[in-house]
C-alpha cells in the first residue's frame, strides 16, 4: 500500500504543477477562486489515495501559540530577506509586486478568509499531511522532509517567478522542519494560515 502512495504521490505532484501553471501562467479564472478549487482537489485526491491525512491532532493551547510565534518568526525571516535581495537580486520588486497585484481580483475580507479557512489549512493537509508524512514512510525523516521542501518549491519553478520560487524553498523548509519536530499538523496550519494572512493582507512586504 505504501509503495502504491508513493506512486500515486508523484501523480498529484504532477497535477499540483499542471494546476501552478494554469493558475500563473493561463489564467483562465480568478486567481483566488482557482488557488481555492486546486488545493481543495489535492486534498480530495490524496484522502482518495490515504484517509489518514485528514487527521488533524486536537487543537490545543500549546499548538495555538506554536503556531502563532511560528508564523512571526517566518514573517521577521521574509522581512530580514527582503531588505538584503535588495541588494543583491535587481529584479525583486517587479517579481515581488505582481505577485501582490493578485490581491486586486478579490476583496481583502473575501481573501482573508479564503487563506485562513481553506488555501493555508488545505496547503499543509497537502504538503505536510500527505507529502511529507508519505515520503518519510518511504525514505526517512529526514530524506522525506527535504525531498517534500524541493517538491514544493519545484512546483512553483513553473511560474517563471523566481522570487516565488524561493518564498516556496524557505516556506517548506520552515513548515516541514516544524512538522517533523512536533508531528503537529494543527500548529502547521495555525501557522501557515497566520503567515499567510499577515504577508498578503496585513503587513505586506514589498
Amino acid at each position: 500500500m505504501e509503495r502504491n502512495n508513493t506512486k500515486y504521490l508523484f501523480i498529484t505532484i504532477l497535477i499540483a504543477a499542471i494546476l501552478w501553471y494554469v493558475m500563473f501562467v493561463i489564467k483562465p479564472i480568478n486567481f483566488w477562486l482557482e488557488m481555492s478549487l486546486s488545493i481543495i482537489f489535492l486534498v480530495s485526491i490524496s484522502y482518495i489515495i490515504d484517509t489518514k491525512i485528514i487527521r488533524i491532532d486536537k487543537i490545543t493551547s500549546k499548538n495555538i501559540v506554536m503556531g502563532i510565534l511560528s508564523a512571526v518568526c517566518l514573517y521577521m525571516v521574509f522581512y530580514i530577506g527582503n531588505i538584503i535581495s535588495a541588494y543583491i537580486l535587481p529584479f525583486k520588486n517587479a517579481q515581488i509586486s505582481s505577485i501582490y497585484s493578485i490581491k486586486t481580483q478579490g476583496n481583502l475580507l473575501w481573501i482573508s478568509l479564503l487563506l485562513i479557512f481553506i488555501i493555508g489549512p488545505c496547503e499543509e493537509i497537502y504538503w505536510r499531511g500527505f507529502i511529507q508524512n508519505t515520503l518519510s514512510k518511504k525514505l526517512g525523516e529526514n530524506k522525506g522532509y527535504i525531498l517534500t521542501a524541493l517538491l514544493y518549491a519545484g512546483v512553483h519553478i513553473i511560474t517563471g517567478n523566481i522570487m516565488l520560487v524561493i518564498a516556496a524553498l524557505v516556506c517548506g523548509i520552515y513548515w516541514g522542519w516544524m512538522y517533523k519536530k512536533q508531528k503537529s499538523l494543527s500548529s502547521v496550519i495555525i501557522s501557515h494560515a497566520i503567515w499567510d494572512l499577515t504577508i498578503f493582507v496585513l503587513l505586506p512586504i514589498m
